[in-house]
């Protein structure tokens, strides 16, 4: 019996939870070319981003790349801002692991804001924290420090660490 597509996304998402990347390269790959052929192209393109993150995972970055690279174009055209953002951190997420600091930082950025304009400030946190993470690694300390003070901002209940961290560095802004 040939497994649906629906399927096929479950056993990548199992095989991924148990810390299985190549199998879940595998069954969101094929769940991927399954929904091609069903002409649910945004099913599809949700696989290819999960595609991705397995990629990631299995310290694949050009292929993780290339399986994200043009999703977040087919979630904007539905109007999907959550998955177009989700998409845009994925393939930055894969060209920071390929070097590509300065196109990676776009990408977040765009990531970031769309986070912020449908108020999914948990998302947008996670999101800056990357971008400071990079400035970080790029000498810029002073814009780190600001980048991850706009993270914490973006939290909407931050607990006691957060806040404390948020205090440490509004004194040294």
């Amino acid at each position: 019996m040939e497994n649906t597509a629906i399927e096929l996304s479950q056993k990548g998402k199992k095989a991924f939870e148990e810390g299985d990347f190549e199998n879940a390269i595998h069954f969101f790959s094929e769940a991927a070319k399954t929904y091609i052929k069903e002409e649910k192209t945004l099913d599809a393109a949700e696989a290819q981003n999960n595609l991705s993150v397995a990629f990631l995972q299995a310290d694949k970055a050009k292929e993780a790349f290339e399986a994200a690279k043009g999703t977040d174009t087919l979630f904007a055209d539905a109007n999907d801002l959550f998955r177009q953002a989700m998409a845009l951190g994925n393939q930055a997420a894969a060209l920071d692991a390929l070097g590509q600091k300065d196109e990676a930082l776009s990408l977040y950025e765009k990531s970031a804001a769309l986070f912020g304009e449908i108020n999914k400030g948990d998302y947008q946190e996670i999101v800056l924290k990357s971008i400071a993470a990079i400035k970080l690694r790029s000498g810029k300390l002073q814009d780190s420090a600001y980048t991850m003070l706009d993270s914490l901002g973006a939290v909407k209940k931050p607990n006691l660490f957060q806040r404390f961290l948020n205090f440490i560095l509004r004194i040294i802004r």
